[in-house]
């Protein structure tokens, strides 16, 4: 009984004494585990850069109807998807009051046009008296000659004659003032005849019905603005997205460029345009500065509703193939490694930053060593661009007080007067270098171009920087212009640990308790 349990107790030992041995060898194998590298291998193939937006899908043509005139809404010959021709009877306007309008002024003109009839008459009459009112005066005169009647029968006469002349004068002119009021009426009656057409409302165009704002028996009433009745498209098969672009990124919106898009209503289809125009007038909301740019959509199946809102992806340049890099491996950076400077051309062109701005030490100056020596500039131009440095300091501090929104945009003013200065005491060689430069930078502000730094493991297995130019990116990788990797090379794009790597690998041993 004794032996036994002894051998328990000495099976039980040895299970600790394993687990114990187990467990240290575990704290020890993972207290030593090293950083390791996530590599990621260099490949060529196609990019294509592309601008990302959403937008609304609207017919190329959209014809709002409305009304003229006001009244109740009595018939209506159109609906929701009506097809229409031009021409065409789409609602009426309760039209009763218009004709009231026009028997009145139908009867307003017969009414003139009995008096221009009194008033000839009258002119008749008028004209008979003084014809015989002249020959009364014709027949006086000769008497007075044969001094068969006095002087004064005979000026008796003729006043007699002017008196019927003035009555002529006006009665013609009350004649002609009956004609006016003749045209006046017939006006009239031609306004409140328009006015009752106007009660039939009409397609202005060939398309179909999407909008239909009135019902029956709803009275309608134009003022300064006529109401909107209906929207008539008026070719459903050609549409377009109007989109919204940022100012960051509408300077790589050409006409002409190619665009996809796609709609939720249809996932997993993507319809094809592109851009047809670009609008000029700016959008600004909440200090947010975009831009309209339509892209054609066609639709034969007339698959596409107006209204629908489209992801527009607006392809800005596309390269078969090329080197191409994921873009974690230019965010990588191991530790204790020193931050990127900017190299020569994009300093040179960017000169005017946050740091640029400080007008003296650290890398304002070191921006300003680069720029005299890349233009190779002399003392003079020295002296003046010290003197634009120091002008534009106060500039550059005041930017760096402002809100998040507003701050990009007061350096990228800074930056730009900054060249513009530096431009001006340049030689057209070395404002040619410059441009250059400029150019260069902007490319890499906009997400291509520019330099990079790429890492790669050497034979020990510690990250070596790599200087790489770059090209155009997609978002997710960047073409490689220059450098010395070639396809297949691998480069370092994170860290892993030991640990990691093997909870990844699988699941840990067994547990004994």
């Amino acid at each position: 009984m004794k032996t036994t349990s002894r051998l328990g107790l000495a099976a039980v030992a040895l299970v600790i004494v394993v687990a114990s041995g187990y467990a240290a060898w575990r704290y020890l194998d993972g207290g030593s585990d090293a950083p390791k590298f996530k590599l990621a291998k260099l490949e060529s193939g196609p990019l294509t850069a592309i601008v990302s937006s959403t937008g609304t899908l609207n017919p190329v043509v959209s014809v709002s109807v409305g009304s003229q005139v006001s009244g109740q809404i009595k018939e209506l010959y159109a609906d929701f998807n009506s097809p229409v021709k031009a021409g065409q009877l789409i609602a009426r306007i309760d039209p009763e009051t218009f004709q009231l309008r026009v028997r009145q002024a139908e009867a307003d003109l017969e009414s003139t046009r009995a008096s221009v009839a009194v008033q000839k008459a009258e002119v008749a009459r008028v004209t008979a008296t003084l014809m015989d009112a002249r020959r009364d005066l014709e027949r006086k005169k000769m008497l007075v000659e044969k001094n068969f009647i006095s002087a004064a029968d005979r000026d008796k006469a003729e006043a007699t004659a002017d008196v019927a002349k003035a009555a002529l004068d006006v009665a013609l002119a009350q004649a002609n003032n009956s004609s006016a009021v003749v045209k006046q009426r017939e006006s009239q009656l031609a306004q409140a005849r328009v006015d009752l057409e106007r009660t039939a409302i009409r397609s202005p165009v060939d398309g179909v019905v999407v909008k239909r704002s009135v019902d029956t028996g709803q009275t309608v009433a134009a003022s300064l603005q006529a109401p909107e009745l209906f929207i008539i498209a008026r070719n459903l098969t050609d549409m377009q997205v109007e989109t919204s672009i940022d100012e960051a990124d509408v300077g790589r919106i050409v006409v002409g460029q190619k665009a996809s898009f796609t709609v939720d209503a249809f996932p997993g289809r993507s319809f094809s345009g592109q851009v047809t125009q670009i609008r000029k007038a700016a959008t600004v909301v909440s200090n947010v500065v975009t831009y309209t740019v339509i892209v054609s959509a066609a639709n034969p199946d007339l698959t596409l509703l107006p209204g629908m809102t489209a992801n527009v992806r607006v392809v800005t340049a596309q390269k078969d193939k090329v080197l191409k890099v994921q873009n974690a491996a230019l965010r990588f950076r191991p530790a204790g490694a020193a931050e990127e400077k900017k190299p020569p051309a994009a300093a040179a062109a960017t000169t005017g930053g946050a740091s640029g701005g400080s007008g003296g030490a650290g890398g304002g100056a070191q921006l300003r060593e680069k720029l005299i020596a890349e233009l190779k500039l002399d003392a003079g131009q020295q002296g003046k661009l010290e003197a634009i440095y120091s002008g534009m300091r106060e500039k550059f501090s005041a930017a760096r007080d402002l809100p998040e929104a507003d701050k990009a945009k007061a350096q990228e003013r800074n930056r730009a007067e900054i060249r513009e200065k530096v431009s001006a005491i340049l030689t057209p060689e070395q404002k040619k270098a410059y441009d250059e430069m400029a150019a260069d930078a902007q490319s890499a502000r906009a997400g291509g171009g520019g330099s990079g730094r790429l890492w790669v493991p050497d034979q020990d297995g510690k990250p070596k920087a790599v200087s790489v130019r770059l090209g155009l990116t997609d978002g997710s990788s960047t073409e490689i212009v220059a450098g010395d990797l070639k396809e297949g090379n691998e480069v370092i794009v994170g860290l892993q640990s030991a640990t990691a790597a093997k909870a990844a690998a699988g699941a840990p041993g067994p547990r004994l308790f």
